[in-house]
């Protein structure tokens, strides 16, 4: 019998330039790996990593989780600002410390969490758009606003504890293969034109696609799918694999 993959990533993600379009002009994100660990509201995390597949910092890998049905944790909370207003955060967002956002190690992207201060009761809702923060004992890293929402920029951090607000529980089959919509994600672009190229490629090959474009940057996501199971996508990315390096799963 399969292990049930209830926390496999499948979040939405920038992938590596594509080998079959490398005479394309890509001005996409791909996916990098993590050179530092973003200190309390100091440094942050460089490049893309944990951006819906498995990711390494300092020696240690992540795998996040595939769904945020029924989390919650009990933690140390900081927060991060200046220094990185206008970066990209690691699913290829312009981080924007006055917007409601927050970095978590597991989490899936957009997975909107209510943030409760456990020392003066003050809670929020923010959503993940990056990964760390990467210090010990620290289990999510605030925007300088949802820190101010918190009264907690001062302080630097709090005592908080995290709770899923919008997760859907996954529909787990009796061998473990989870049933849903799910695409292979094959490719990130700046150039929307590029994209397009790209979906038309794969549709000459028989192939079913579309092209996802993200609400709150430039980047188009060119998807082959959809799959009713993780396995029918995950058989898919063994066919293309050898092609398209890079590629991952990601849920709708």
């Amino acid at each position: 019998m399969k292990t049930p993959r209830k926390f496999r990533c499948l979040a939405p993600a920038v992938a590596l330039a594509l080998l079959a379009v490398a005479a394309l002009t890509l001005e996409g994100c791909a996916p990098k790996s993590i050179s530092g660990a973003r200190q309390q509201g100091s440094s942050q995390q460089q490049g893309g990593g944990g951006t819906g597949k498995p990711y390494t910092v300092r020696g240690k890998t992540y795998r996040p989780y595939t769904t945020a049905h029924g989390f919650t944790e009990v933690g140390v909370a900081s927060w991060y600002g200046p220094g990185f207003h206008g970066k990209k955060t690691s699913n290829g967002e312009i981080y924007n410390q006055n917007a409601m956002t927050a970095a978590h190690k597991l989490l899936p992207f957009n997975t909107s969490i209510r943030v409760t201060n456990l020392d003066n009761g003050r809670s929020t809702v923010v959503r993940i758009n990056d990964r760390g923060p990467f210090v010990d004992n620290r289990i999510i890293d605030l925007s300088r606003r949802a820190a101010q929402e918190l009264d907690m920029i001062g302080p630097g951090t709090a005592r908080v504890r995290l709770e899923a607000t919008d997760s859907k529980k996954p529909i787990l089959t009796a061998d473990g293969d989870m049933l849903g919509r799910f695409y292979v994600q094959i490719g990130a672009f700046g150039v929307a034109a590029n994209a397009q190229k790209q979906l038309s490629a794969i549709k000459k090959q028989g192939l079913n696609g579309r092209i996802l474009r993200s609400a709150t940057s430039a980047l188009s996501y060119v998807q082959v799918g959809p799959f009713p199971s993780i396995d029918r996508a995950e058989d898919m990315l063994t066919r293309l694999r050898g092609a398209y390096p890079g590629l991952f799963v990601v849920a709708e």
